[in-house]
């Protein structure tokens, strides 16, 4: 497949972009500071571009089967960045006829499962409240997802982590795995790419975790 990577200096980014390019895709990286990319491939297109602005990310979308987000605010400072740079990504699909998009959210934006304990609760409550503006962020991100023509999912783990790549995790479409805890970003990779051509996942908010 020929796909487009957003985010791609970033953790996950990184990750889908490696996984991509070993299980034989094309892949398009769209960065804003090259310097800043270390991964290198045969199959690979570095595509330096200004997010905020959709005109020079139409060539970095056109043509492609898929596009790949691990676009997010970093720190509580930048909440809004999802929001404002998705709505980029979006218009520059639009514009060129792209519809299949999964983009990394986070499982607090999703329902509470069932069979949560007492702790996890209160540790879910603490972390809503010191991350609220970058998880409000991620919210009105879904909310123009849900608005836009594309073929969306919305990839939404817990807490990160730097482990290496399993391919064993849960899923749930519509939800999140109960008393999942945390997740590795390379995972969330893997999952991100497993779900491209899986129609189950389309136009849905997917809770993945271990």
């Amino acid at each position: 497949m020929k796909l487009t990577v957003f985010g791609a200096t970033g953790g996950i980014g990184r990750e889908i972009v490696h996984q991509a390019l070993e299980g034989g895709h094309e892949v398009t990286a769209v960065v804003r500071d090259p310097s800043r990319f270390t991964v290198s491939g045969e199959r690979l297109e570095v595509y330096r571009a200004d997010l905020a602005d959709p005109g020079p990310l139409r060539g970095a979308v056109a043509g492609k089967d898929a596009v790949l987000s691990g676009l997010g605010a970093r720190t509580r400072a930048d909440a809004g960045v999802a929001t404002r740079l998705t709505r980029s990504v979006l218009a520059a699909m639009d514009a060129e006829g792209v519809r299949r998009l999964l983009v990394v959210s986070a499982a607090p934006v999703g329902p509470v499962p069932d069979g949560q304990t007492v702790l996890d609760k209160a540790v879910l409550a603490i972390v809503n409240s010191v991350l609220k503006d970058i998880y409000d962020d991620l919210r009105v991100m879904e909310g123009e997802l849900a608005a836009s023509a594309s073929d969306w999912t919305s990839v939404r783990p817990p807490k990160l982590t730097d482990k290496p790549v399993t391919g064993r995790y849960r899923r749930v479409v519509g939800g999140n795995p109960s008393r999942g805890r945390s997740l590795a970003r390379a995972d969330v990779a893997h999952a991100m790419l497993a779900m491209i051509g899986d129609r189950a996942t389309v136009k849905q908010g997917v809770g993945v975790a271990y």
